[in-house]
C-alpha cells in the first residue's frame, strides 16, 4: 500500500511504532534497525515513536543520531513503562499502533499475524505466549515463568477475562481506539497492559490473542519489587469493584446491625425458632468432625431415632470447614458471619456476572447486584435462612455454563462446573434446583429469541453437562445416598395449601414488610407462611420499570426478552397449581419445593434488566437522562430494606451454664426438657449448645420421616403420649387429666426416651407445666439453679 492525498494532508501515516526505552543503548540500536528495514518493505507511511523514559546513558542520543524524521523521540520522566507508553501513543499518528518492547522479543515479521486479526475486524490484536501455535526460544528463568503464569491467571480472574498472555511486549491496535484507551489510563507501571486492554473490553472492542514467536533477551528491566507494584497497580485498576465490594459489605452489616456486634447475646426477633437451630447445626457438625464422626447425623435431638443432618438444611459445605472457628468462637459467632460476609459475596458474584455478561458500566452492574442480593425475598430470608442468602456459587455456576454455550474449552468447563455444582450441593440443593429452574427459564427464552444460535449450542452444552455430571456426581454419591437412604431419610414434605404456600398477584405487587420507607406488616403476613418465607413482594413500581424496560429494549438488546420471559415464568409458577407448577408438583425434588420460593428467581433476573436500563442512561440527552434515572430510583426506594429486628437472647438457666445438669444425666441417658423442643419452641437446643452438647435429649426441630413405616417428611418428630400431653398443657394452660392410664404411658415414654431427668425452665404457663408433670410422675419436682428438675433416678 501506498500513502494517500489525505495522509499527506494530515499528517498521518498507516502505521506508529511505539517503543518505550530506558538505558538502551545496548539493545535499542539492533531494534530501531529490524524495525525500519521490515517497515520500508511495506510501502506503507509509517513512524517510530520512542519514549526516552528518564534514561541515564546514550538512550536519546540513538534516535536523534539516525536524522530520520520519521524515527523521533519523546522525552518521559522515568516514571515508568505506563507513563511512557501514555506519552508514546499520545504522540503517534497511525491508523495503526503497535506497541513492542525494546529488545524486540518478538521479531517485527510477526506483525503479519497481527494484522491479518486487524483485518478480520478485531480492535487490538495482543501477541501471546500461551495460545496454541506459539513458539518459545530462548526462555527465561523457571521462578520467572511460574511467577508470570500466576500473574496471568490473576489478571484473568480480576480485570481481564479471556485473554491468557496480557504481558507480552507486542500489541497492535487501531490507532483511535488506542489513543482514546491510552488517554484514559491511569497506570505508570507494568500493569499499563492489563489496564488497556480492560478498556477495550469494557467498550466492547473486540479483542484478539494471536500466537506468536517470543525469545527471552538479556537485560531485562523487571526487578522483584516490580512484581508488588504490579500486585498494587492491578488493586488500583480495580478500585470501582473494590469499592462495589466494601460498599456490598456496608450494606450486609447495616442489615445485621442489630446482631452482627454481638452475636451470642442477640437474637433476631423474625427468624422464630430458626437461628435456635441453624446454630445447632453449625455446632454438631463441628463437634460430630471434631471427634472424627459421621458428619451426616447426630442423635443429639430426636433420640433415640436421630437426624439425617445431610435431609436436613445443615450446610456441610460450609460447616464442616469452619469447624475450627465454631469451636474457638461457638456457633453463634460462625452463624453471624456466614450470613453477614455471604450476602455480601453472593451481591458480588452477582456484580461480577453482570458486569462480564451484560454491561461493563460498573454503577449499573453494582445497581443490578444489589437488587439481585439484597431483595425482599432474601431480606425476609436473612432472618437465619443462610441457605437461601449465601448464594455466591449460583452466579459462578451460571458464568461457567454459559462458557460451555460457546463450545470452546468445553472439557475444562465442564470440570469445573461439576465441581461447583457438587459444593453448591452442599450448601443448599433447594437454592441449586430453583438456579436450574431459572437457567432453563433463560434458556427457553433465549431459543425463542435466537434459535439458530441455540441450535448451534446444544451439542457443546450437552457435552458439557454430561462431563459436569461425571464429576460431580461421584463426589456426591456418599452424602445423596445418606441423605435418600440413610437413617432418618424421608421422601418428602408436603406443605398444604396455607395462604403463603403459593404466591398471589398481589403478594408479587405489594412492598415488602421490611422495606424501609413503605413496609406494611399486616398486609404482607396475610399473604405470607411467615416472616421469613415472604418470597415475593417486589412492589408495584419495580415490575412496571421491569416492563418499561422490556418495551424499550425489546428491539435494541435481544437478552432483554429472555430475560423478561425468565421472569414471567418464574413469578407465574410461583403462584403454584392449577397454573404450570401442576405439571412440576410432586415430582422427585419438586415435591419438598414451598410454591412461592420460586418468585426468588425473579430477582436477579430483575436486577440484571435494571442493570440494562441504567447502562443506557448514558446515550440519552440530559433531561431524558435524568427522567429516567428517577424512574429507576423511584422503583428501587421501596425495596431498600430496614435493618433486620433484634432483641436481647434469653438468658441460659445456670442449671445448664454451671455444669449442674451432669449430676442428673448418667451416660446414655437423655435429658427431657419440658414441654420437649419442637419447631415452635426451639429453646432446648439453645441450652445444648451452651453445654458444649454435653446431653442428648428427645424431640427437637428438624426435617424426619413420621415413623412407624410411614417415610412422610415432618417437620420434629411425631409426638409420643407425653410429647402431646405437656404440649397441650403449655398451649392451652390447662392442666390435662391425670389418670393410671396416662402415667403408665408416660413412664413408657420416658423409658424410651431412656430419661434420667425432666427440666422445666421458666416460661408462659410454667405452672401449670409443673403440676402436669407432678402429677405423671406422683412427685414435686424441685428448684436447682434456676429450674425445676425431676431426677428420674430416685
Amino acid at each position: 500500500m501506498t500513502a494517500t492525498a489525505t495522509d499527506r494532508e494530515t499528517g498521518t501515516v498507516a502505521l506508529s511504532v511505539v517503543v518505550p526505552a530506558r538505558d538502551e543503548e545496548r539493545r535499542l540500536g539492533p531494534t530501531l534497525d529490524a524495525l525500519v528495514d521490515h517497515l520500508e518493505r511495506t510501502g506503507e507511511p509509517w513512524e517510530i515513536v520512542v519514549v526516552d523514559d528518564g534514561s541515564t546513558d546514550a538512550t536519546g542520543d540513538l534516535v536523534a543520531a539516525r536524522r530520520d524524521p520519521r524515527v523521533r523521540a519523546v522525552t518521559g520522566e522515568g516514571r515508568g513503562k505506563g507513563h511512557a507508553l501514555r506519552l508514546g501513543v499520545a504522540a503517534s499518528r497511525g491508523h495503526r499502533i503497535l506497541v513492542t518492547d525494546a529488545d524486540l522479543a518478538t521479531p517485527v515479521t510477526e506483525l503479519a499475524r497481527l494484522e491479518q486479526a486487524l483485518a478480520e475486524g478485531h480492535a487490538a490484536a495482543v501477541g501471546s505466549r500461551a495460545v496454541p501455535g506459539a513458539t518459545l526460544g530462548d526462555r527465561q528463568h523457571r521462578a520467572r515463568e511460574l511467577l508470570g503464569k500466576a500473574g496471568n491467571r490473576l489478571i484473568r480472574a480480576t480485570a481481564v477475562r479471556g485473554i491468557r498472555d496480557t504481558q507480552c511486549g507486542f500489541k497492535l491496535f487501531d490507532g483511535d481506539k488506542a489513543r482514546a484507551a491510552f488517554a484514559a489510563s491511569r497506570v505508570d507501571g507494568w500493569a499499563i497492559d492489563v489496564e488497556v486492554l480492560r478498556h477495550f473490553q469494557r467498550a466492547d472492542w473486540p479483542v484478539a490473542e494471536v500466537p506468536v514467536h517470543w525469545s527471552h533477551r538479556p537485560g531485562s528491566k523487571v526487578r522483584p519489587p516490580d512484581y508488588l507494584r504490579f500486585l498494587r497497580d492491578l488493586a488500583r485498576l480495580r478500585r470501582a469493584d473494590l469499592l462495589a465490594g466494601l460498599l456490598f459489605l456496608a450494606f450486609s452489616l447495616t442489615l445485621y446491625s442489630g446482631r452482627v456486634l454481638d452475636p451470642a447475646h442477640r437474637y433476631l426477633t423474625d427468624s422464630l425458632q430458626d437461628q435456635t437451630q441453624w446454630e445447632w447445626f453449625f455446632a454438631v457438625t463441628a463437634d460430630n468432625v471434631s471427634h472424627l464422626r459421621n458428619p451426616f447425623f447426630s442423635d443429639l435431638q430426636g433420640y433415640p431415632d436421630g437426624v439425617n443432618l445431610m435431609a436436613n438444611t445443615a450446610m456441610p459445605g460450609l460447616s464442616v470447614p469452619l469447624t475450627p472457628l465454631t469451636l474457638l468462637f461457638g456457633p453463634a459467632v460462625t452463624l453471624s458471619l456466614v450470613m453477614t460476609l455471604g450476602l455480601a459475596a453472593t451481591a458480588a458474584a452477582w456484580y461480577g456476572l453482570i458486569a462480564r455478561r451484560l454491561t461493563p458500566h460498573r454503577g449499573a452492574a453494582f445497581t443490578g447486584a444489589a437488587l439481585a442480593a439484597f431483595a425482599p425475598p432474601f431480606v425476609s430470608h436473612a432472618n437465619a435462612h443462610p441457605n437461601f442468602v449465601v448464594l455466591f456459587m449460583v452466579p459462578l455456576i451460571i458464568d461457567r455454563a454459559l462458557r460451555l454455550c460457546t463450545g470452546t474449552r468445553v472439557g475444562r468447563d465442564a470440570v469445573i462446573l461439576g465441581l461447583m455444582t457438587a459444593y453448591q450441593c452442599l450448601l443448599g440443593e433447594e437454592a441449586l434446583l430453583l438456579a436450574a429452574l431459572g437457567m432453563l427459564l433463560f434458556a427457553l427464552g433465549c431459543t425463542a429469541v435466537h434459535p439458530k444460535e441455540a441450535a448451534a449450542a446444544v451439542r457443546p452444552l450437552l457435552r458439557g453437562l454430561a462431563i459436569g455430571a461425571a464429576v460431580c456426581l461421584p463426589l456426591l454419591v456418599y452424602p445423596l445416598a445418606w441423605q435418600f437412604s440413610g437413617p432418618q431419610s424421608y421422601d418428602g414434605i408436603d406443605h398444604g395449601t396455607a395462604p403463603g404456600t403459593a404466591n398471589s398477584l398481589r403478594a408479587l405487587l405489594t412492598f415488602a414488610e421490611r422495606s424501609l420507607l413503605a413496609g406494611d406488616a399486616g398486609s404482607v403476613r396475610t399473604l405470607s407462611l411467615n416472616a421469613t418465607e415472604q418470597n415475593a413482594f417486589y412492589g408495584w413500581p419495580l415490575a412496571l420499570l421491569a416492563l418499561a424496560v422490556t418495551v424499550l429494549l425489546w428491539r435494541r438488546r435481544p437478552v432483554v426478552r429472555a430475560l423478561a420471559a425468565s421472569v414471567l415464568g418464574a413469578a407465574v409458577l410461583s403462584m403454584g397449581p392449577p397454573g404450570p407448577w401442576a405439571l412440576l408438583d410432586g415430582l422427585p425434588l419438586f415435591e419438598s419445593v414451598i410454591e412461592s420460593r420460586v418468585a426468588m428467581i425473579c430477582a436477579p433476573v430483575l436486577g440484571m434488566l435494571v442493570a440494562l436500563a441504567v447502562a443506557e442512561l448514558r446515550g440519552l440527552r440530559r433531561g431524558v437522562r435524568y427522567a429516567a434515572l428517577a424512574a429507576v430510583v423511584l422503583a428501587l426506594l421501596p425495596l431498600v430494606p430496614a435493618p433486620l429486628r433484634s432483641e436481647p437472647r434469653a438468658e441460659v438457666p445456670a442449671f445448664f451454664t454451671d455444669g449442674t445438669w451432669k449430676a442428673y444425666v448418667r451416660d446414655g441417658e437423655t435429658l427431657v426438657p419440658v414441654p420437649l423442643a419442637e419447631p415452635g419452641a426451639a429453646e432446648a437446643l439453645h441450652w445444648q449448645t451452651a453445654t458444649g452438647l454435653g446431653f442428648r435429649m428427645p424431640g427437637g426441630y428438624f426435617n424426619g420421616p413420621y415413623g412407624d413405616g410411614d417415610r412422610t417428611g415432618v417437620y420434629g418428630v411425631p409426638l409420643r403420649f407425653t410429647a402431646n400431653l405437656l404440649q397441650e398443657a403449655r398451649f392451652t394452660g390447662i392442666v390435662p387429666v391425670i389418670d393410671t392410664a396416662a402415667r403408665e404411658a408416660a413412664a413408657q415414654d420416658l423409658a424410651y426416651w431412656r430419661a434420667g431427668a425432666l427440666v422445666l425452665a421458666p416460661q408462659h404457663h410454667a405452672g401449670v407445666l409443673r403440676e402436669t408433670v407432678d402429677k405423671l410422675l406422683g412427685r414435686p419436682g424441685r428448684r436447682v439453679d434456676g429450674v425445676w428438675v425431676w431426677d428420674l433416678h430416685d
